[in-house]
């Protein structure tokens, strides 16, 4: 964890990183957390690639988390039979087919389009490049006017901002890939196109129905979500402000407002929020980013993501490695600013759910004033201190000692929290804190003498409560008080 940011990064795998080497050179650059993007690749490349992080974790002694991110019901533009140039002003045919020859036509996949729109909707093409709006809706037709035109060619996304499309919110291959994903161990989904918390609610039945208890990161990307966010964040695990749908959806002058709202309810709800999409877009052809790109990345930090990721730039761009140490760099530079550490004073006051164990971790924080604190040492069984503390945003770093892996990889998703496996017994014992001091001294920046807090759940490492702090100095093999 020495040179680590608080911030975690999170790069997507595919054809441009789908190697041992790449993945190796992403964690040594600075990501720590891999997202599987199911819309594209098959069930055996997504194996073989989460075997290979896996591989990497281990020799690299990393617990590196991998989120396996759910296509949910996107829909698209069917086969065209070559790309449509379409003029502003133009008349043009939307059918329900996976395809057709005709020139002034395009198909779309989804069979329930026609009832689902009315005379003046808006419909968006390719992540917003092309408007059409609807003139008028027949039993088997739409037609519409090119608004703004451009080239469409097959299989691009299509966006109805004005109506709540009657697609389920999880598809029959979103559960397939839920089974996909328990059989190889993933830590985290990330469910697209949420829109209410039975989204939620329903993902996580189908989870606990194939014997598996994945945590449910909610994408927000439709405006409904928008109306329901405090119960979808209620619901869920974490979120993920996936700007490039939702700037489709709403106009784009509303999206950083929208994101500064939904990184601030997230933290206030002691919940995990992730900001994606589009981040350090030009570096999948470039060496280095625009100010304006380099600008945003700051601000999703400020703001207080506990994440930051890369999409399009890792799976596909020219310079996967140099763009997860570009914005390394623009972590680093921004973490270290007397801005960040105020807005950080912020973040720490949310909601209170849990009054005992939320009374500890506030007293850990306030120790940090009074005592020079080198970290905060969180034993936990269920990651629920390591997850409670990260959001009182603490002035050291949390080292979370699990005796689960698992829970490790979950843990590393969020603020400054650095995970370790430690298997240990039912109580403190002199042995244990030598293994302790072991783990700290071999792989933190933590020398001895430094003194620390240690703090968990009583009875000892008890799931989901925290309730006892001591102060402990590394070497010493005891208890301050």
């Amino acid at each position: 964890m020495k040179n680590s940011i608080k911030t975690k990064i999170i790069a997507t795998i595919g054809p441009a990183t789908n190697t041992e080497e790449k993945i190796t050179e992403l964690v040594k650059a600075g990501a720590k957390i891999f997202r599987i993007n199911s819309s594209h690749g098959t069930k055996e490349e997504h194996a073989k690639n989460i075997g290979i992080i896996r591989k990497v974790a281990k020799a690299l002694n990393e617990y590196l988390t991998v989120i396996l991110d759910l296509q949910g019901p996107k829909i698209r533009v069917g086969n065209l039979k070559e790309p449509l140039d379409l003029k502003i002003s133009q008349e043009i045919t939307i059918i329900p087919s996976m395809e057709t020859d005709k020139s002034d036509t395009i198909p779309v996949d989804y069979p329930g389009i026609i009832n689902d729109v009315k005379k003046g909707d808006r419909i968006l093409l390719d992540d917003g490049k092309i408007h059409l709006k609807i003139l008028s809706v027949t039993e088997d037709s739409i037609k519409a006017e090119v608004i703004h035109g451009g080239k469409l060619t097959s299989r691009k996304g299509v966006n109805i901002p004005e109506e709540i499309t009657s697609l389920p919110a999880i598809t029959d291959k979103d559960i397939d890939y839920m089974k996909f994903g328990i059989e190889h161990d993933i830590d985290y989904f990330a469910l697209s196109f949420v829109r209410t918390k039975e989204d939620i609610t329903r993902a996580k039945e189908y989870i606990s129905r194939f014997n598996g208890d994945i945590p449910v990161i909610a994408k927000i990307e439709k405006p409904q979500a928008l109306d329901n966010i405090k119960s979808i964040i209620m619901a869920s695990d974490g979120i993920m402000v996936a700007r490039g749908d939702l700037g489709i959806e709403i106009s784009p002058e509303y999206v950083p407002l929208v994101q500064k709202k939904l990184i601030c309810k997230a933290n206030c709800r002691r919940k995990a929020v992730i900001t994606a999409t589009q981040m350090l877009e030009s570096m999948m052809h470039e060496l280095t980013p625009t100010r304006a790109e380099a600008s945003d990345v700051a601000n999703a930090i400020l703001d207080g993501s506990d994440a930051i990721m890369l999409s399009g730039e890792t799976a596909i761009g020219e310079y996967p490695v140099e763009t997860v140490n570009m914005m390394h760099l623009i972590a680093k530079d921004t973490e270290k600013s007397h801005l960040y550490k105020h807005n950080v004073s912020l973040w720490g006051h949310g909601e209170v759910y849990e009054i005992e164990s939320q009374a500890i971790a506030t007293a850990v924080v306030r120790m940090l004033s009074e005592i020079e604190i080198s970290a905060i040492i969180a034993f936990t069984r269920s990651g629920f201190t390591g997850r409670l503390l990260s959001k009182e945003k603490p002035s050291v770093p949390i080292i979370a000692i699990s005796d689960n892996e698992k829970i490790c990889r979950r843990l590393n998703l969020f603020w400054d929290v650095f995970p370790y496996k430690m298997d240990f017994g039912r109580s403190f014992t002199e042995e244990m804190l030598k293994d302790l001091d072991e783990i700290l001294i071999k792989e933190t920046f933590l020398e001895a003498g430094d003194k620390v807090i240690i703090t968990g759940g009583l009875p000892y490492l008890a799931a989901g409560k925290t309730n006892f702090l001591r102060l402990y100095q590394i070497g010493s093999a005891g208890i301050i008080c």
